[in-house]
């Protein structure tokens, strides 16, 4: 019987028996998570403040050890860290909320086939009339966790189309993409932030496999 504990720090340890279990595919998936956390046009720091909130979005305490640990050796401050978390936390509001759009047409029975269209955004406005205040209070912090601060409004985007990607939000994808050209971000950057996401996405399923080799051991 393994320990109760479903979450233990050792546990990451048991990786290492994939390696032995799966040998080829676990060599390109390694190979693929250094080269999408790699120095490109986006810088290593970068690219670990992404990986940090899009741990915080897949949930997975392993990877958040182990990208606040490579953070903190690239000296990205507390401060800096906590602006990337606050990102990741407006971004997964904000798919939640966006995708009230997609609840206002079901109950009204006025959605149609197309499931995601751009014009379905108008509908925020209704949860405004419904409820001011808790939509204002989410619009105010939406707003300061994306304005300038430590991390420039440039890599707070980065960070929220990311997020987007894991979040799975058409809509977020569609707004932080542009709102991103709009600051100057290049195809390049972009297309490297969404590899970082895209890691961090399938680096969460692989971590959490320890877990499944200790229910089977059980």
């Amino acid at each position: 019987m393994t320990d109760d504990n479903l979450y233990k720090k050792s546990y990451i340890r048991r990786l290492s028996e994939l390696g032995k279990l799966a040998p080829d595919t676990m060599k390109k998936f390694t190979a693929f998570d250094q080269q999408a956390l790699a120095e490109g046009v986006l810088s290593k720091k970068t690219k670990e403040l992404i990986a940090v909130a899009v741990a915080h979005v897949t949930g997975c305490p392993y990877c958040i050890e182990a990208h606040v640990s490579s953070a903190k050796r690239l000296e990205v401050s507390k401060e800096e860290m906590l602006e990337a978390i606050m990102v990741a936390t407006a971004l997964k509001a904000g798919s939640a909320l966006a995708h009230g759009v997609n609840a206002l047409n079901a109950y009204d029975g006025t959605g149609g086939e197309e499931l995601y269209k751009r014009s379905n955004k108008n509908r925020l406005m209704e949860f405004k009339e419904m409820n001011a205040d808790s939509f204002h209070a989410f619009s105010l912090f939406n707003h300061q966790a994306l304005k300038d601060g430590l991390l420039s409004r440039k890599e707070k985007e980065l960070i929220a189309v990311a997020v987007a990607h894991v979040t799975g939000c058409a809509y977020c994808i569609d707004s932080h993409t542009k709102s991103a050209k709009q600051l100057g971000v290049t195809l390049e950057e972009l297309a490297e932030s969404i590899f970082v996401a895209t890691a961090l996405k399938a680096g969460s399923a692989l971590a959490h496999s320890v877990n499944a080799l200790n229910a089977y051991n059980d």
